[in-house]
């Protein structure tokens, strides 16, 4: 019987990364090692010790997959993939290559599904025995009496098989295959699979186990009682969607022969030098020996977990220390604690609510701490002799006093209070903001920050939900808010109405306790990275303006964005049988490998078309952009592409997120999700909207003025980039160029094209434009020409001539690029650090990339604090003037305002001064704004 191992790459780069994340490997050049090296030994420990004959390595891309196009928001609340994390995974790539294993990709399929396929035509030989290599419970579907899951152990632990018999034990199923059925009732919050409100684990477990399957179940739901049966009643086609996004696919049109498996081919030389590369001293010497030598990094004992390094520590939780958390649920107790708050300098609180939408949750109470290891959890939910409003009332002297207010994420608790006409007065400390200052790579989520700067687990929502009794069958649906949640973390919320009150009073204050800790500890850290200025003056007061801009929300004329969409549905059918025309046949203009197909295989547009690395023909935006101008067939995909895009983020998806309360469209801001700084729109993300194509502008016009009195301010930075690279930079030709108020694309065209600046061409200008701003980005000659369409020669004689002309950009590339490779970050003008991983490492492309970035990160940091201190500017002057206008959204360089009717003429100029001087630049630069105003927002802009 053969061996098949196939493992699931994605999951486990993510496993070893996040499991080193306390103290990660590093390169003596600084690169972060960490998901290389806990690949390689889940790798090693399987060609050395498991006898494996066939061996597959399974990752996913970035392409959209049929469960994207089933389900848009499938995984949609998953974060950014960390930096170090992104730029590991081609190392581990390289790793399977040298070693000579194969990697299995296809375009707009998951690992899973990849590996699904191939287990299965391995099972239906009949000679080979599967295991698959994942951490991930979905797998447990494919189990069967030649497939078996092969679970990597954790701190140190041996592997874990899992058979049939053991799949059937822990899921409770006569068959591997109703583990579909259990996930699609509990849905998966990782993947963002709604599943049915109200049914969890254990219940999902029941129920199938008693039904057989969630067809059965939702035809007999008249066996069912209460709320139980009313949510798999009204959530029937949502339980049948999950079911289908929980289904692995076994189909896949992957090309993997049998023998391509097959373990060997090692390259022996380039395996040395990668390893030499990464200074994987342990790994090499377990492949080659103890004469092997790699480097100087940090690299733990290669075993089996993190756990082993030297610096591997043990984590503390709320057992093993001394604590006083007191419940608060009386009125003389709520008299009592109200004293004690007054006379603290510093008040640590944190809201427990019903749900994660600050517009509709409940409040069920609001934790304290003053002082480590002590809190209190005032109660104001069902039992309780407090309501919210009393206690509000006895601590609005506490809140809206000038003493400082701590805790982790304050917008989501100031947003909430702010639903219930309550307002918070500063100081503010945020530790997640100031952890996303001083740690901008790491997670900013309180349990990981805790575990890395306490040495401190505090209890998971999962802990406390096993405290609840059943029938906590409704343990964790979401609260029936009034309106659906907009932070779409879809995940189902863990209804707190359900949780023993004991057990919620100690959850809560620990929170507390330890966000007040962890306050201390990240204060130095803002003092020893000398960023205290950058949180004072510009992320602490932007605390509130953005809770009163998500509150305020923005109109949406939905009839118009119907429209729009009606008339993005007949240009879809129209380009779709002229594409069908063009081809002479019909298919699925929705897979890349069906249209590849056609255009490269059948029509054979292109001699050589590129391909993937798995052999399919590429048709990917840029592979068909450049062929668009030859062929009408392919403009008119990109234009159906376009127009789908259009109708399925925005048009269709948009009216779901008016709120039923508010009658208007509510986005999320995320203050520093990035290093550099610059604010995220989310749920929806209004920043992303089109706006360089016809199209994409139309869907703009759906955003209006709340009513007749008001008409949308559009108040936009002109050219900020280029004005801050030429303050920074100090260059006087660009700078002359600013002041004199030139065309600042022609200025350049005629100083690079040697010409005067009336005799400038569009082309030349066009030219020049793309330079500026490519400049700002580190761009190559390799990449202008390809964005230009020139020759490289000529792209980099016009980089030459350019940096001739504006000698002080070169050096001011020079010299920043430099200061990060000394000092591992780059700074704004604001004094923001921006950290540049890998700007040492040995790799070519990976130290380019660091060092473009390196670049660019104090322009784009720069231009970031800048919006961010004229919001705040402008906030005061529309609360000092009492005005009626209201500010509504941030948009890269833009601010969108509701502005009363009769302020237009007095209040415009003042917003634009107020942005105009937000930000003094070195060199005497100055800002400049722009502004529109209009019936929608596209007329304003």
């Amino acid at each position: 019987m053969h061996k098949l191992f196939l493992l699931d790459g994605m999951a486990l780069v993510y496993r070893a990364h996040f499991a080193f994340m306390r103290n990660p490997i590093l390169t003596s050049s600084g690169m972060n090692t960490s998901a290389v090296l806990g690949f390689a030994n889940v790798l090693l420990d399987i060609i050395e010790n498991q006898d494996a004959s066939h061996l597959g390595v399974a990752f996913d891309t970035r392409e959209p997959t049929p469960r994207h196009k089933l389900y848009p928001e499938y995984k949609a609340q998953r974060e950014e993939m960390p930096q170090d994390l992104a730029n590991a995974i081609p190392y581990v790539k390289r790793l399977c290559q040298t070693m000579g294993i194969p990697v299995l990709v296809l375009d707009g399929y998951e690992a899973d599904d990849i590996i699904g396929t191939v287990a299965h035509r391995a099972d239906q030989r009949g000679d080979i025995h599967t295991y698959m290599v994942t951490p991930d419970k979905d797998f447990a579907q494919l189990v069967s009496h030649s497939t078996t899951m092969w679970k990597p152990g954790r701190q140190g632990g041996n592997h874990e098989l899992l058979d049939v018999a053991a799949i059937q034990a822990q899921w409770n199923v006569k068959d591997p295959k109703q583990v579909i059925d259990i996930l699609g009732l509990w849905g998966d919050a990782s993947d963002n699979i709604p599943g049915v409100p109200g049914i969890g684990e254990k219940t999902a477990k029941k129920l199938v186990g008693e039904f057989g399957s969630m067809e059965n179940l939702l035809a007999s739901t008249d066996q069912l009682k209460g709320k139980q049966r009313e949510n798999l009643e009204n959530f029937a086609d949502q339980a049948l969607l999950s079911k289908q996004l929980a289904t692995i696919i076994l189909d896949v049109p992957i090309d993997s022969d049998w023998e391509d498996l097959t373990i060997g081919g090692r390259n022996d030389e380039a395996l040395k030098s990668l390893l030499a590369e990464l200074e994987f001293n342990s790994v090499g010497k377990r492949i080659f020996g103890k004469d092997f030598a790699a480097g100087r990094g940090h690299e733990p004992p290669i075993n089996d977990s993190p756990d082993d390094s030297p610096n591997a520590v043990t984590l503390k939780t709320i057992k093993d220390v001394k604590h006083d958390y007191q419940l608060v649920n009386s009125v003389n107790g709520l008299h009592a604690l109200a004293q004690k708050l007054s006379l603290a300098e510093r008040v640590c609180f944190d809201l427990e609510t019903t749900s994660l939408d600050p517009r509709s949750c409940e409040i069920l109470g609001i934790a304290f701490s003053l002082t480590a290891h002590e809190a209190y959890f005032l109660h104001t939910g069902p039992g309780s002799a407090i309501s919210i409003q009393m206690a509000l009332e006895k601590l609005a002297v506490i809140f809206q006093s000038k003493h400082e207010k701590i805790g982790h994420n304050l917008k989501f608790d100031l947003s909430v209070l702010l639903a219930h006409d309550f307002k918070v007065s500063g100081p503010f400390f945020d530790t997640m903001l100031v952890h996303a200052i001083v740690s901008p790579e790491q997670r900013h989520n309180m349990d990981f920050i805790s575990e890395a700067m306490l040495g401190y687990t505090p209890v998971k929502l999962t802990e406390l939900a096993e405290k609840a009794k059943e029938p906590e069958n409704d343990l964790f649906a979401l609260d029936e808010p009034k309106e659906k949640p907009k932070k779409k973390r879809k995940k189902k919320e863990l209804n707190m109405k359900m949780i023993p009150i004991e057990d919620l009073a100690e959850y809560a204050a620990e929170d507390a306790d330890i966000t007040f800790q962890l306050a201390d500890k990240l204060r130095l850290s803002l003092q020893e990275s000398d960023q205290i200025d950058v949180y004072q003056n510009i992320e602490e007061p932007l605390l509130p303006v953005l809770t009163a801009i998500e509150n305020e929300g923005i109109s949406l004329d939905v009839v118009a964005l119907k429209d729009i969409g009606d008339g993005l549905a007949k240009r879809i059918n129209t380009l779709s049988a002229q594409i069908t025309e063009a081809a002479g046949k019909e298919f699925n203009l929705n897979s890349p490998k069906q249209l590849g197909e056609i255009l490269f295989g059948e029509m054979e547009l292109v001699e050589k078309p590129k391909k993937t690395k798995t052999g399919q023909f590429k048709t990917d935006e840029q592979t068909l952009s450049a062929l668009a101008p030859k062929h009408p067939i392919v403009a008119d995909i990109l234009d159906y592409r376009e127009a789908s895009k259009l109708k399925s983020t925005y048009v269709d998806a948009l009216p779901a997120h008016v709120s039923a309360r508010t009658g208007r469209v509510h986005t999320h801001f995320q203050q520093l999700m990035t290093s550099t700084g610059r604010l995220a729109s989310s749920d929806p993300n209004l920043q992303n909207i089109p706006v360089r194509s016809e199209a994409g502008r139309e869907i703009r016009k759906a955003f209006v003025p709340r009513d007749k009195t008001h008409t949308l301010l559009a108040a936009d930075y002109s050219q900020v980039e280029l004005r801050v690279m030429a303050a920074i930079s100090g260059d006087e030709a660009m700078i002359q160029a600013i002041k004199d108020d030139l065309d600042i694309h022609a200025a350049t065209a005629a100083r690079v094209y040697g010409v005067g600046i009336d005799t400038v061409t569009s082309e030349m200008r066009r030219n020049a434009k793309m330079v500026n701003f490519g400049i700002i980005y580190g761009i190559s000659a390799f990449g202008l020409s390809q964005r230009l369409g020139i020759p490289r020669s000529e792209a980099t004689d016009i980089i030459a001539t350019y940096f001739n002309q504006y000698p002080k950009i070169k050096n001011y590339m020079d010299s920043t690029v430099e200061s990060a490779k000394e000092n591992g970050y780059v700074e704004t003008l604001s004094g923001r650090r921006c950290h540049i991983r890998n700007i040492n490492s040995d790799n070519g492309t990976v130290r380019s990339a660091a060092e473009r970035a390196a670049i660019n990160a104090p322009v784009q940091g720069s231009a970031a604090d800048l919006i961010k201190l004229a919001m705040v500017d402008v906030r005061k002057l529309l609360v000092k003037e009492q005005t009626k206008t209201k500010m509504l959204l941030q948009v890269h360089d833009e601010l969108l305002f509701d502005l009363h009717l009769s302020e237009q003429h007095t209040l415009i100029p003042k917003i634009v001064q107020t942005m105009e001087s937000a930000l003094t630049l070195p060199h005497g630069i100055a800002c400049k704004v722009e502004t529109g105003t209009g019936a929608n927002w596209l007329e304003a802009h």
